[in-house]
């Protein structure tokens, strides 16, 4: 964790907005521009992270066909996996 020496005051805009001392910035290694997830706490208070933003790939059904023909298993394979999941009699 990391914590600043002192402790700055901001004030809260007229539209919600408020700005970050540079300090805290520059200890956290944030910059302009960072997407931040925001949150309460019980007590009241406002809770700042940076947002974890993940890629994501949507699969034309042509992406699709090709994993489930990666994923096939040939004959051989398929007789190793029944002979090792077969119940005891």
């Amino acid at each position: 964790m990391v914590f600043v020496d002192s402790v700055d005051t901001v004030r809260l805009g007229k539209k919600g907005q408020l700005s970050i001392p540079k300090a805290i910035l520059q200890s956290l290694g944030l910059e302009g521009d960072t997407l931040m997830v925001v949150d309460t706490t019980p007590d009241g208070g406002i809770l700042l992270r940076p947002a974890g933003v993940y890629p994501i790939e949507i699969y034309s059904d042509r992406r699709l066909r090709e994993f489930q023909k990666e994923d096939r298993m040939t004959a051989r394979e398929a007789t190793w996996v029944r002979r090792r999941t077969r119940r005891p009699s």
